[in-house]
């Protein structure tokens, strides 16, 4: 147990009611998984408002609740805390719980729109083959060194974080890589975290569903850079249009890293091919199984990484040639009959794209690129078209297919992604609801060498329809259509 007002250090408080010298036994913002000796954290969020259930947590037992506005009838012996911003003040109470882990690891936060989970993920793998116990917060998995636990969300929520850090810290880690999204900086999930190292990845319109404008996208990932402190780096992908903008208003100590551009570290690519790349990395050839220009991006992140964090350059380019390909983020398989199977999580125009022209410079020219595709339901109706029209134009056939429809009708979706297919190309276009049927045709028309590319949902393994959640994974649907048309 800790006392309330011990909890509360850093929270800007308007008034108190009560006493904040009482011991809680733990923190909760869902009015469910309150009990005796809790702090109850009202927060407005999108589809509920927790103001709404102060009073059932106060017949719950809580001895204090957190708010923005104390209700007008208050309970004798329940204290009530009015906060400008309850979710900076639930952040902060989640550091304070868990006694700050963050001051006890070298934590290294990465935003951007595209490469975030490949980047954390190769850089936990890098670090742990270098001997330093590491954690992980990733949109596929969370790690403890080894240990896998579950993700849910790209950045878990601040009680749910700052226990997974407690966790690695108490383990022995000495560093952690997560993914920071712009939902979460927006919502302070991760203020009060110490960031040794903040990292720009790239931006392209995404999320305009929830952040309204692409202004309001750039501003809300900005958020990372601007919280940062003097004994902390940003390290920059200088080749991105927008990497001057993020730092603007930082304190940290500013790095940049890039193909195209002069940038601090620098890289060149010297092979692509399907089985990996060949990069030049400051003067220095690194083999990597991970293919395509955008995985030299974040092989090049993860170098530039470890060498702000004083690793030595020849052991990191050694433990590079090593890394394995991250599952869902262009995960290859090989049909008996020579056709090319390749999963990508790409469900942004700018991720697609990157992926296809990957496909393009790599392939021969007897071989057609199949791509899978679809946009997911709820979300972001701009990218629709943008996405329909970057698939047929850099492949040879295309199917429309569902892909998370959410409450949305899938054939509705379709449809709004057809508008961005002209008449040319709408004659190797095909539109077929069923995902799984749509995978099966494409594996039944592809000649043995052809390319079949299904992205969008890449390590996922479900489909949501409504409220159900459903069992659907691309790789093993691929794997078993595969196996079926060359018998």
């Amino acid at each position: 147990m800790k006392l309330l007002k011990d909890i509360l250090y850093r929270v800007t408080m308007n008034r108190v009611v009560g006493s904040t010298n009482i011991a809680i036994q733990n923190i909760c913002f869902d009015s469910r998984e309150v009990g005796q000796f809790s702090v109850f954290v009202a927060i407005r969020g999108t589809q509920s408002d927790g103001h709404d259930y102060i009073q059932n947590t106060v017949e719950g037992g809580v001895l204090a609740v957190v708010c923005e506005q104390v209700p007008e009838e208050t309970v004798e012996n329940v204290t009530y805390v009015e906060t400008k911003d309850s979710n900076s003040a639930l952040a902060l109470m989640a550091c304070n719980f868990y006694e700050n882990p963050s001051n006890e690891l070298k934590l290294i936060g990465i935003t951007g729109t595209n490469g975030k989970t490949t980047t954390v993920t190769i850089l936990h793998q890098l670090f742990m083959n270098l001997g330093h116990k590491s954690g992980l917060l990733s949109t596929v998995v969370n790690k403890i060194q080894r240990e896998e636990i579950p993700s849910t969300h790209t950045t878990p929520n601040p009680i749910e974080l700052n226990r997974l850090l407690r966790q690695m810290v108490d383990e022995g880690c000495s560093h952690c890589f997560m993914e920071v999204s712009s939902h979460a900086l927006v919502q302070r999930r991760t203020e009060g975290l110490n960031f040794k190292i903040g990292i720009f990845t790239n931006i392209t319109h995404e999320h305009l569903d929830y952040h309204g404008t692409f202004k309001g996208y750039i501003k809300a990932k900005k958020m990372l850079f601007d919280d940062l402190g003097t004994n902390s780096f940003a390290l920059l992908n200088r080749d991105d249009f927008h990497n001057e903008i993020m730092v603007q208003n930082t304190k940290a100590k500013v790095f940049t890293y890039g193909l195209k551009t002069i940038a601090d570290f620098k890289c060149k690519i010297i092979e692509n091919d399907f089985t990996g790349l060949l990069l030049n990395v400051e003067n220095k050839e690194v083999w990597t199984r991970l293919i395509g220009r955008f995985n030299a991006y974040n092989v090049l992140t993860a170098y530039s990484t470890a060498k702000l964090l004083d690793e030595d350059s020849t052991e990191v380019l050694t433990e590079i040639s090593n890394l394995t390909p991250v599952r869902g983020r262009f995960q290859q398989i090989k049909g008996s009959n020579g056709i090319t199977g390749i999963v990508d999580y790409a469900h942004t125009p700018d991720a697609l794209l990157k992926v296809l022209e990957t496909i393009n410079e790599i392939k021969t020219d007897d071989q057609q690129i199949f791509t899978i595709i679809g946009c997911g339901g709820n979300r972001d109706k701009t990218k629709r078209p943008e996405m329909a029209k970057i698939a047929v134009q850099n492949s040879d056939k295309v199917i429309l297919t569902a892909d998370n429809p959410r409450y949305e009708d899938p054939e509705a979706i379709i449809m709004d992604m057809e508008k961005g297919v002209d008449s040319i190309n709408s004659k190797k276009t095909l539109a077929i609801t069923n995902r799984k049927e749509a995978i099966k045709a494409a594996v039944s028309q592809a000649k043995p060498n052809d390319i079949i590319l299904i992205a969008g949902k890449g390590h996922e393994t479900y489909q949501l329809v409504g409220d159900q959640v459903l069992d659907f994974n691309d790789m093993e649907i691929l794997t078993e259509y595969l196996k079926q048309f060359a018998s």
